[in-house]
């Protein structure tokens, strides 16, 4: 191996060495989904941005969904399987590691898979952060959320029906990866 090309290969992994230390120095795990269509309702503008980040003791999630029907309220969770197939149906039940009821995000009992309801705008976009304290980005722990479903839903949340709040269709969906 000739001079510069081990001086370039030895420079490449120093500035990935110093990468990683960075990384590792107070940076918390995060991973961002991309909220697409489902074809439940044509036509279906509906699209976000939604970011994932590790807490000390549970999970940021923030974000922002656009082509909502303004002024209006809709049902927004996490799923148990990460397949956005069939419309989002693929994704099967809300996620409920520890066996809770449905009822609104945050409350007694609850299940793991409640996110508060969207609600949009004047312009059709809901923006939205809240801390989760009932789910992880930890891979293989019961309350992860790694390659789960996230999901939008047509309705509002009724936040009594059982077992998921009678929120229509699942008009938006992805599958939250690994940071």
């Amino acid at each position: 191996m000739n001079q510069s090309r081990l001086i370039a290969t030895g420079a490449a992994l120093l500035a990935s060495a110093l990468l990683a230390a960075c990384g590792s120095m107070g940076g918390k795990p995060s991973t961002a989904v991309e909220l697409v269509p489902t074809a439940a309702i044509t036509p279906n503008p509906t699209r976000g941005t939604v970011t994932f980040t590790a807490l000390d003791h549970g999970v940021r999630v923030a974000g922002e969904v656009r082509g909502l029907v303004p002024g209006s309220e809709h049902g927004f969770h996490i799923h148990e399987k990460g397949d956005c197939g069939d419309n989002g149906n693929a994704s099967g039940g809300h996620f409920n590691p520890t066996g809770g009821t449905h009822g609104k995000f945050g409350a007694p009992g609850s299940h793991a898979g409640e996110l508060p309801s969207l609600v949009a705008d004047a312009k059709g976009v809901a923006r939205f952060s809240v801390e989760d304290h009932s789910i992880s980005l930890t891979p293989g722990a019961a309350n992860s959320v790694i390659g789960r479903a996230l999901v939008v839903h047509r309705d509002p949340d009724d936040f009594t029906t059982q077992p998921a709040g009678n929120s229509g269709p699942r008009i938006a969906c992805s599958v939250i990866a690994k940071p």
